[in-house]
């Protein structure tokens, strides 16, 4: 096997913990603009940060849904249940990712908004430990030629 190929193999386990940590640097960049007070600026520092880390998180989330997990699905049949059970979780930090939108326009009150990053944040600690634990052997030999951010999202 050359060194390319090795590499590409070896480059999809590292992308998706590369991800995981980009999303959860974006989750602290929110949270420190929550902390900064409420002032006007600092609420839009807030709609921009967490504008900005909700729709990375949900962009992370498809892009698994419709690019990576069929793949895993197809080529390692056993992880059909981990990755259904990876799917409910999308769908409950989708729902939750709704909310903090909803509280983030409606004029919510610090702690408030900071009790939403606080939920998301431990779902999203407990979903990245499980498919890391879960998925990052099967992804250290996926042989994929494809665009992390096709599979994983943009971020």
């Amino acid at each position: 096997m050359g060194e390319s190929a090795k590499n590409r193999l070896i480059a999809w386990n590292l992308e998706l913990q590369a991800a995981h940590q980009r999303l959860q640097r974006a989750l602290r960049l929110a949270r420190e603009s929550l902390e900064a007070g409420d002032t006007s600026s600092a609420r839009a520092d807030l709609l921009l940060f967490c504008k900005g880390f909700c729709a990375a998180l949900d962009g992370h989330h498809v892009r698994e849904d419709v690019g990576l997990f069929p793949e895993l699905s197809a080529r390692h049949p056993s992880l059909r249940p981990t990755i259904a059970k990876l799917q409910q979780d999308h769908e409950m930090i989708a729902m939750l990712l709704g909310r903090f939108d909803r509280a983030i326009t409606s004029d919510a009150t610090p702690s408030e908004l900071a009790m939403h990053l606080d939920g998301l944040s431990a779902i999203m600690e407990s979903h990245f430990r499980y498919e890391e634990r879960e998925l990052l052997g099967a992804l250290s030999t996926l042989d994929l030629d494809a665009d992390p951010h096709d599979l994983l999202g943009p971020l």
